[in-house]
């Protein structure tokens, strides 16, 4: 299973999944009106079809401090951290949203949420799982706590990075989270799934004097792409695709998903939420795709006070970091000249999708550097705010430099491609803004 051929997209044997049909519609108001709304105005987004798992009991925090980098020295109930489990190597399996409901009570909203029941169910552990099936509505944008705290009518700005409050939302209980994918002013919305419908409209409806946007699925990952979140099946492949998890992918085929997690993505990605790869990364080992929380900027969650998986390798390699995350600029001249090739008599360049590729699959391109492989460019996308084609991307630390010249490989092996020159520039590109102040109206 190290072999990464059964994992290419555009073939018969690994067919390229769509965004999940539980985003809601491709566009509402048009891409580009769309995705202004998170620098003008506020959206409303649905990530509902992230699965979660709570686990329940006296070892429910002992399983989490087993598998995960992070520590959890302190914890307190009301909070939420990013939660990452890797293998021996340091490579990420698992990463998500770890909500504290009480001392023994942790609910996981992640992308591979089968890693923590079958550790669950093979480890010992005394603690229960339920796989609660929950609206998750993100509000986002500089207008975004005006409209909220009108909707609410009770004040929100003390609720501090990755806390949860229980807030009513037009007569409904509801648990407000302050993070989003955009790092812009705003809070995802959580509550029973029976109350989507109506939570989102009542939103909807309220914030139309804020000048809100509904969020769809064609351009809901720029702002993943702005904001550096490196996410699971579309920047990096999840590390459960190789020989080593035969185990865990048995276990998964011998025990049926859940009813809470059927009619879902996870019917889709039972094993991994990485299903498939595309892009001009020809080598021959699945497990080159995999990424560390160094690489992707995440060392700071990377706790020395517990054992866990990969706690050795993650150790030496903060030490002594190869890679790390940056923003590529793509040379817009060179993609004019590739959509030109649609309209010639030459080869065809399989052309840059805009505002970004439709497919939730893992793009690998090479980054090239006087003719030799320096990093990873990852799923492209194109920021009408910023006028750029970008691409979150993994590079050896010595070309890490914004403004560093390189050139990516596009196109896949086998196909007409082309060398596309690309800048290096920081990451996050945009500026974190989750924490800014606003004002009250808008």
């Amino acid at each position: 299973m190290n072999d990464p051929t059964p994992y290419r997209a555009f073939t018969e044997r690994a067919p390229q999944l769509e965004f999940p049909p539980q985003i809601n519609r491709l566009e509402f108001t048009g891409w580009m009106d769309e995705q202004l709304s998170w620098k003008e105005s506020c959206y409303i987004g649905d990530w509902t079809f992230v699965p979660q798992i709570r686990i329940k009991g006296p070892d429910a925090l002992r399983l989490f401090q087993d598998l995960s980098v992070n520590s959890f020295e302190n914890f307190p109930l009301d909070q939420a951290v990013h939660c990452i489990q890797c293998n021996d190597e340091g490579k990420v399996i698992s990463e998500g949203i770890l909500f504290r409901h009480g001392e023994d009570d942790f609910e996981y909203e992640v992308g591979t949420p089968n890693w923590i029941r079958y550790q669950l169910a093979t480890g010992g552990y005394d603690a229960e799982a339920s796989f609660p099936l929950t609206h998750k509505l993100q509000v986002v944008g500089p207008r975004a706590m005006a409209l909220l705290e009108k909707l609410t009518k009770t004040g929100l700005r003390d609720v501090r990075c990755m806390a949860h409050r229980p807030v009513a939302v037009g007569g409904r209980d509801t648990v407000f989270l302050r993070q989003n994918m955009a790092d812009e002013l705003g809070f995802e919305i959580h509550g029973p799934i029976e109350q989507h419908d109506e939570i989102w409209q009542t939103v909807y409806e309220a914030g139309e004097e804020f000048g809100i946007r509904r969020l769809g699925r064609r351009t809901m990952m720029i702002n993943h792409l702005e904001a550096s979140h490196p996410t699971g099946c579309i920047h990096f492949f999840n590390a459960l695709a190789d020989d080593s998890k035969v185990d865990y992918r048995e276990w998964v085929d011998q025990n049926p998903l859940p009813d809470g997690w059927r009619g879902t993505a996870m019917e889709a990605w039972p094993y991994n939420i990485s299903t498939s790869f595309t892009g001009s990364w020809d080598g021959d080992d699945i497990r080159q795709l995999y990424r560390s929380p160094v690489e992707m900027g995440w060392g700071h969650n990377i706790s020395s006070d517990h054992d866990y998986p990969g706690r050795a390798a993650l150790e030496e390699e903060l030490a002594n970091p190869r890679r790390t995350v940056v923003t590529l600029e793509y040379d817009s001249e060179d993609l004019i000249a590739m959509y030109a090739t649609l309209f010639g008599s030459g080869d065809v360049i399989r052309p840059f999708e805009i505002p970004h590729s439709p497919y939730a699959m893992c793009w690998v391109d090479k980054i090239l550097k006087d003719g030799e492989t320096v990093g990873h460019a990852t799923f492209p996308g194109y920021s009408l705010y910023f006028r750029k084609a970008l691409a979150l991307s993994f590079i050896d630390v010595q070309y890490a430099d914004p403004g560093t010249p390189v050139t990516v490989l596009w196109g896949n092996p086998g196909e007409p491609q082309m060398e596309l020159r690309a800048t290096v520039a920081r990451a996050p590109y945009k500026e974190d803004r989750l924490m800014s102040e606003a004002p009250v109206t808008a």
